[in-house]
């Protein structure tokens, strides 16, 4: 995957997963009640700030909060922009 973004600081950009389409007893959840997903795959990385490194890198699958971060769409995908403090644990 080749991004155009390159994150600055201490931010980074996260693809979201999808939306969960059923739930765990078969019930199809519609679009209009679908949560937002809080998981995703780091896909472009900052390089830091002055004494404090990336802990996170390319190709992880993080856990973020609801609220986390700025959406935005770039060729059709959806991503996350959000700083490393965001990110509560890397699975």
């Amino acid at each position: 995957m080749n991004i155009s973004i390159k994150p600055l600081a201490d931010r980074v950009l996260v693809e979201p997963a999808e939306a969960e389409q059923k739930t765990a007893g078969g019930i199809i959840i519609p679009d209009t009640a679908k949560e937002k997903p809080q998981k995703g795959v780091v896909v472009a990385v900052g390089p830091g700030k002055k004494d404090e490194p990336m802990t996170v890198k390319v190709g992880d699958v993080v856990l973020y909060g609801k609220y986390a971060g700025t959406e935005l769409k770039l060729d059709g995908n959806t991503y996350m922009i959000m700083k490393e403090s965001d990110i509560y644990a890397i699975m």
